[in-house]
């Protein structure tokens, strides 16, 4: 499949980007950029056809890091031409995935969805289309229920995933039927969408930070302006832990800083997927407040980099919980997050993100995980070489 086939559906249309309103100094809370009532960009999730044309030229001409990613990819078990789904029709994950019926299923089964609809898009291959939708018709077709303690993150992680794939499918020459496209979309509206509406606000950030990016993913593949907007207002006045200047305080530190270092940087990269997506239909929210999502990477960069930060004692919403002390549970384990996030600000902004930076050169290229989007260094990593001059971000100060 040539890669421009895929905006055969494309909105040709340039969105304008949102006015965003200023931080409230009593509240914290960011203001809420104007809704935008144009038609959504297809593809549009976090690729658009004119990423996946660009890509797939650089990939023919053999440019690194891409390549080197794109072999990563491939050797992959999520690229294996004979995968087998394993759908569930009831889903049970229970309080820190202590009971799991179904979910580790759910999220493995998503990855590989995701992972073999890029396989279509830079091979042509209809192997891999077929096996994408087979996973996404084999979920549609039996999941009835998703319950346990830890059902909505479930949900948050997971469901992205699905959704990316399942964009990816809807708008190629993927042979996936209208009817299952249908079923894939009562799916999303009747089992998964009751579950996140609400999201989870006294839970740790990363919770409302996984459920935000799903739900503007599921907005899109469903043209669902209302669903979209919710998760976006969600992310500047959510009263939640994961609204952006809940989650990151000026300085850089997040709400989970003091808890781990794996949680920090789940909700961080939770909350940048979301960002990707909202910019993607002309939408900005990694200005928010300042740049405060770079900040919050930046910090969390440089502290995993084995350097000082300042830290500030934390409750959280409804105070819930309280970390008296930055945590260095994790310290050091540097999640595959920072290629996209550097893209933006480095590469689109021209911003200095040095320690991101630093980070990437330590996790080149992006492999993820069922918990994360994979394979960032491969479709972000040429937006971040657009730059070489930066103007210099401002980040949790001097410390060593």
């Amino acid at each position: 499949m040539d890669a421009s086939i895929v905006a055969k559906k494309k909105i040709n249309q340039k969105v304008p980007l949102g006015r965003l309103a200023a931080c409230c100094a009593l509240i914290l809370l960011c203001g809420v950029v104007a809704a935008d009532k144009a038609a959504f960009v297809h593809p549009g999730i976090m690729h658009t056809a004119e990423d996946l044309a660009k890509i797939k030229a650089a990939l023919v001409q053999n440019k690194q890091p891409l390549e080197q990613a794109w072999e990563a990819l491939k050797v992959s078990d999520y690229a294996r031409r004979d995968w087998q789904q394993t759908p569930f029709e009831h889903v049970q994950r229970g309080a820190s995935n202590r009971v799991r019926i179904g979910s580790d299923e759910f999220l493995h089964d998503g990855t590989a969805a995701y992972t073999q609809a890029l396989l279509w898009v830079f091979t042509d291959d209809t192997t891999y289309a077929q096996n994408c939708i087979d996973i996404l018709n084999a979920w549609s077709a039996t999941l009835k229920t998703v319950t346990g303690h830890d059902a909505k993150l479930l949900i948050g992680i997971g469901g992205i995933k699905y959704c990316m794939a399942a964009e990816l499918m809807k708008y190629s020459e993927a042979d996936w039927a209208l009817a299952d496209q249908q079923r894939f979309g009562r799916m999303l509206t009747e089992i998964w969408y009751p579950i996140i509406k609400d999201f989870y606000p006294s839970a740790n950030g990363n919770w409302d930070a996984s459920m935000m990016q799903t739900m503007m993913a599921m907005g899109i593949f469903l043209d669902d302006r209302a669903m979209f907007d919710r998760a976006v207002n969600y992310y500047f006045n959510g009263p939640g832990n994961g609204a952006i200047a809940n989650y990151i305080n000026e300085a850089g530190q997040c709400q989970e800083s003091g808890r781990d270092q794996a949680h920090t940087q789940m909700g961080l990269e939770y909350l940048s997927n979301a960002c990707e997506i909202a910019f993607k239909q002309g939408r900005d929210l990694y200005s928010a407040c300042d740049n405060r999502l770079a900040k919050g990477f930046e910090y969390t960069a440089r502290y995993n980099l084995g350097l000082k930060v300042p830290y500030t004692p934390y409750t959280s919403f409804q105070k819930r919980y309280h970390y008296p002390k930055i945590s260095p549970k994790a310290r050091g384990r540097l999640r595959s997050m920072y290629e996209k996030i550097y893209a933006h600000y480095q590469g689109r902004k021209g911003l200095k993100m040095p320690f991101t930076r630093q980070a990437i050169k330590k996790t080149r290229p992006e492999k993820g995980g069922i918990s994360s989007i994979p394979w960032g260094t491969l479709m972000f990593a040429q937006m971040s070489q657009s730059h070489c001059h930066s103007a210099s971000l401002q980040v949790c100060g001097e410390s060593q």
